[in-house]
C-alpha cells in the first residue's frame, strides 16, 4: 500500500467512525460493533484479494489499546463530578462495580474450572478480562437514562474499569510469583501499596495542575498526556498500579473546586481555570474517540470470519455471559428491592479493557493456556452479545419522554461546545460561588 493510498485511507476511516458514532447516538446501537464489523469485512477483502500485511496492524492493536485504555479512564475520571448531592450514588456505583465484579469473578472461575482443566488461579485469570464493564461503551449508551441512572453507569463503569485492572495485575503478578491468589501478606501488602500509591498520586496530580496553569507555551495538553503515559509505563515496569494515578489525576481536573486546597484557592483564576479544563476535556474525548476508531478497526481486521464458524465459543461465551446475567439481575434485585430488571442488568457490556488484558494474559507465555476452549474467540462472542443485550435492554427500557430529554440534553451540550462563551460564564459563576478567599481577605 503507498502513501497516496494511506492518506485516502486514514480520514475516509476517520469520516466513517464520526458517522457511526453519530448513528450511534440517535440509534443507541453500539458505535463499536459497526467499527468492528468494518475491520472484519475489510480482512474478509484484504484475504479474498491476497494482502498479506496485517502483521504490522496486529503489532499496533496492543499499543493502541494501551493508550486508549489511559485516555478512557482519565476521560471517565473527568465525567466524574463529586457532590455533596451525589455521594450517595457515587457510593452505590463502587460498591456495585465491585460486588458485580467478585460475583462474576467467583462465579465463572468455578464454571471454566469445571468445563477446563485449568486450576483455580488460571481460572480467575481468564474470568477477569471477561467480567470487567466497558466504559467507552456504557457511558455513550446511557445518554437515553434518566439522569440519575446515568450518573450511576458512569460511576459503575469507570470503577469497575478500575478495579478489574488491579485485581486482573494483582492475580498475574501472584501466578508468576508462584504464590497463592489469596493470602493475608499479599493482600495487606497491595492495601499498603495503594494508600501509597493514591497520596502519591494527589501530590502529581497537583503538580501536573501546576504545571498545566504556569505553561505559556500553545502546546501543552500533549504534553501533559505524554507525561501521564510515561508514568504509566513507569508504573508498569515498576509493577505499581499506575493507572490509580491517571484516575485521580482526572478527578482532581473534573474536580478543581472540591480538591483545591483552599488555602491556595486564592491563586486560582476561575476564568483561565474552567477555560483550560474544557480545552483540556475536548481534547482528551477527541483522542480517546481517534485511538479507540483505530483500535477497533484494527481488532476487527485481526478477525477472521473462520471464527464464526465453529460452535464451541457460541456455546461458552453464551454460557459464561448468563452467569454473569444472572448474578448481576440478582445483585440489582436484592439491592433495589424488585424482581422485575431494570435497564442497569443490561447495562453491562465489555470491550477495549476486556480485550487488553487478554492479549496481555497472552503475552505473559503462561504454560497451559494454549488450545485452551476459553479463547479469543470466547471473548469475541462475550463483547458482541453483552453489547447486543445492553441495546435491547436499553430499547425496551427507554420511553419516548425520556428519548426527548436526552436528544434536548445533547442539543444543549452542542450549543455550549459552540458558543464557548456561555459555558466559560457560567462555570466561572459556580467557581466564584464557593467561597475562594481573595488575596486582600
Amino acid at each position: 500500500m503507498d502513501t497516496k493510498q494511506i492518506l485516502l485511507l486514514i480520514p475516509l476511516l476517520i469520516i466513517f467512525s464520526y458517522l457511526f458514532d453519530a448513528f450511534s447516538r440517535k440509534t443507541k446501537f453500539p458505535s463499536v460493533l459497526l467499527l468492528l464489523g468494518t475491520g472484519i469485512i475489510a480482512r474478509a477483502f484484504a484475504d479474498w484479494s491476497g494482502f498479506g500485511g496485517s502483521r504490522i496492524l496486529d503489532e499496533l492493536i496492543a499499543v493502541l489499546g494501551t493508550i486508549g485504555l489511559i485516555l478512557i479512564v482519565l476521560e471517565g475520571a473527568l465525567e466524574l463530578q463529586i457532590k455533596k448531592e451525589n455521594l450517595g450514588l457515587l457510593l452505590k456505583g463502587f460498591v456495585a462495580a465491585l460486588v458485580v465484579l467478585l460475583l462474576n469473578i467467583a462465579l465463572v472461575s468455578q464454571l471454566i474450572g469445571a468445563l477446563t482443566d485449568l486450576d483455580n488461579h488460571l481460572s480467575v485469570l481468564l474470568t477477569v478480562p471477561l467480567s470487567i464493564i466497558s466504559s467507552a461503551v456504557a457511558i455513550p449508551s446511557a445518554t437515553g437514562l434518566l439522569e440519575q441512572d446515568k450518573e450511576f453507569v458512569v460511576f459503575e463503569s469507570t470503577f469497575s474499569d478500575i478495579l478489574g485492572i488491579l485485581i486482573f495485575n494483582y492475580a498475574l503478578g501472584q501466578y508468576q510469583k508462584e504464590e497463592v491468589l489469596l493470602a493475608s501478606a499479599p493482600l495487606i501488602n497491595l492495601g499498603i501499596q495503594l494508600v501509597g500509591i493514591v497520596a502519591l498520586s494527589l501530590v502529581i496530580a497537583f503538580l501536573l495542575f501546576q504545571l498545566l496553569q504556569r505553561i505559556t507555551h500553545h502546546v501543552k495538553f500533549f504534553l501533559i498526556l505524554a507525561i501521564l503515559i510515561l508514568l504509566y509505563a513507569i508504573g508498569k515496569y515498576l509493577h505499581l498500579p499506575a493507572l490509580v494515578t491517571i484516575f485521580i489525576f482526572g478527578l482532581f481536573l473534573g474536580n478543581v473546586s472540591t480538591f483545591f486546597p483552599r488555602i491556595l484557592a486564592q491563586y486560582l483564576d476561575p476564568e483561565k481555570t474552567e477555560n483550560e479544563l474544557h480545552e483540556f476535556h475536548i481534547l482528551t474525548g477527541e483522542s480517546t474517540f481517534l485511538v479507540r476508531t483505530f483500535f477497533f478497526l484494527f481488532f476487527g481486521f485481526s478477525i477472521t470470519l473462520d471464527n464464526f464458524l465453529s460452535p464451541d465459543p457460541y456455546f461458552y461465551g453464551l454460557l459464561i455471559l448468563g452467569v454473569m446475567f444472572l448474578a448481576r439481575y440478582a445483585y440489582f434485585s436484592l439491592s433495589e428491592f424488585k424482581l422485575q430488571p431494570s435497564t442497569k442488568v443490561f447495562l453491562s457490556p465489555r470491550g477495549l479493557i476486556s480485550i487488553l488484558l487478554f492479549f496481555q494474559l497472552q503475552d505473559s507465555n503462561i504454560p497451559g493456556l494454549d488450545n485452551q476452549p476459553i479463547n479469543e474467540k470466547v471473548l469475541l462472542i462475550v463483547i458482541i452479545f453483552s453489547m447486543l443485550i445492553m441495546i435491547v435492554g436499553t430499547l425496551r427500557k427507554t420511553p419516548p419522554k425520556q428519548e426527548e430529554e436526552a436528544e434536548e440534553t445533547e442539543e444543549t451540550v452542542a450549543f455550549s461546545i459552540t458558543n464557548p462563551d456561555t459555558t466559560l460564564e457560567s462555570n466561572t459563576e459556580s467557581l466564584n460561588e464557593t467561597d475562594v478567599p481573595t488575596p486582600e481577605e
